[in-house]
């Protein structure tokens, strides 16, 4: 046996590591259990990192191809697919080297293996030789994260029918990509070989893209993604698909039933969503009780059913985002210790990172109305930002919400280029009750985006200055 610790923490991913990092700096004794041969979980090792690595890649492709002449650039790009993959692989290769090196520099414990809940106070480990050793430890956080959701008679094989982890791998550019699911990886990872020359279409069960965000936004943003060329096939169904010489069949219909029609492509895409990952680690043996998606139920303090053990990020409700998972960990590390750590779930943002990109904070319209609150609303085209005129990223808008009362901003809604980094600036406003006429009178620098922010919240009161 190792230890005793002070926490273990199951997963590595930015709840996971986190976490530890957190609770070696409140003066535990931690250890660490990771399967994967490196640290970062989905997030760092085939998820955020590599993808945003693609997007920006393809983006500038897409620039230097569609854009740079009415700047007065001549250039014909020439797209090489495996340096491209390098390029995402020496990006990803830092970011877990950075979360390695972290991890040492708090002298946290690592162990690679695949761990496994004995029960409260002991956490068993079998590592990749088949070798196994038991570690002991006051309190285990579960940080085991989300695996793809798969869909019955589609076998993913990664190479013609992948996951969102065979799309991020793919060394040339298919002719064709079917994607099923019109959800924030689907639409991502369908822009970024839609810039770099493939036709995408997009299958998506319900009438709508991006259930959840702002219905407004959604509108906004499926027009333009089809100005650049991706397709959408809405209330639609895949129902099977088949592997050909040259790559995958797929059977469609619509939602609700109907005559069924073929679609060949090269690769078709498996973006339906994501499942909690809560399989073989003990969990049932344990005692710790689960609801009917498989998550992992928590009190208000992150503990489970079980005393001394608790869960963070996908593994419990709530979006399954990495920045939502790293603020559970700094709370559950700092309620181990004994402090009030908190997370507030009403003011965490939502990104699409495709081009132009789509960031929210807080409340929709949609979720307004269902709660009957009373609400004003301020927009703000890009059209009529002058950062937005010459840079030519005019597409998109920034929405302000707005309590019709007391004005406090309920919730910020942007569709626009750098809308990533902008929606910060709401959350802030947000975290401190702030009201929209706060958000107005605060100076923003001329010329710059973020001058929408200010309008929109200039707008809920009438008065925008650039209108």
């Amino acid at each position: 046996m190792a230890g005793p610790y002070d926490l273990i923490v199951i997963g590595t991913g930015p709840g996971g590591y986190v976490c530890a990092i957190r609770a070696a700096q409140l003066g535990m004794k931690v250890a660490v259990v990771e399967k994967r041969a490196t640290h970062g979980g989905t997030c760092l090792n085939v998820g955020c990192i590599p993808s945003k690595a693609l997007l920006h890649a393809s983006h500038l492709y897409d620039e230097a191809k569609h854009d740079f002449a009415a700047m007065g650039i001549e250039t014909n790009p020439i797209i090489d697919v495996p340096k491209m993959q390098a390029f995402k692989r020496e990006g990803v290769k830092g970011n877990v080297d950075g979360v390695a090196y972290l991890l040492k520099k708090n002298k946290i414990d690592t162990f690679h293996g695949t761990g496994r809940i004995i029960k409260s106070g002991q956490v068993g480990v079998t590592f990749m030789n088949g070798e196994t050793q038991t570690l002991d430890t006051k309190s285990i956080v579960i940080a085991t994260g989300s695996d793809v959701i798969r869909l019955p008679g589609i076998e993913i094989d990664e190479k013609h029918i992948v996951s969102s982890t065979g799309a991020l791998d793919l060394t040339s550019v298919p002719r064709r990509l079917l994607v099923i699911g019109a959800g924030v990886i689907g639409l991502e990872l369908g822009s970024v070989w839609r810039r770099l020359g493939s036709e995408v279409i997009v299958i998506e069960f319900l009438d709508r893209i991006v259930p959840g965000i702002d219905a407004e936004v959604a509108r906004t943003f499926q027009r333009t993604l089809e100005k650049q060329g991706i397709v959408f096939r809405l209330s639609s169904k895949v129902t099977g698909a088949d592997l050909t010489p040259s790559g995958v069949t797929a059977k469609v219909e619509p939602a609700q039933g109907g005559p069924a029609e073929s679609i060949d492509a090269d690769v078709l895409l498996v973006a339906v969503g994501r499942t909690p990952y809560t399989e073989g680690l003990g969990l049932a043996e344990a005692g710790i009780a689960l609801d009917q998606k498989k998550r992992i139920l928590t009190d208000g303090h992150f503990q489970t059913s079980v005393t001394g053990i608790y869960a963070i990020g996908d593994v419990i409700a709530g979006p399954m985002l990495a920045h939502k998972a790293e603020d559970e960990g700094i709370a559950a590390a700092e309620i181990i210790a004994g402090q009030a750590g908190h997370v507030n779930y009403d003011v965490i943002p939502n990104v699409i990172y495709t081009s132009p990109e789509v960031a929210s904070v807080g409340k929709s319209e949609e979720e307004l109305k269902a709660a009957s609150i009373a609400y004003k609303v301020g927009k703000f085209p890009f059209t009529a930002n002058g950062r937005a005129k010459v840079n030519r990223t005019t597409d998109g808008f920034v929405k302000v919400l707005a309590d019709a009362t007391t004005d406090r901003v309920l919730g910020v809604h942007i569709i626009g280029a750098n809308a990533s980094e902008m929606i910060a600036e709401a959350a802030v406003l947000m975290e401190f009750s702030g009201s929209a006429e706060d958000l107005a009178r605060t100076c923003h620098a001329h010329p710059t985006l973020t001058e929408a922010v200010k309008e929109a919240a200039l707008a809920v009161a009438k008065r925008q200055i650039h209108m």
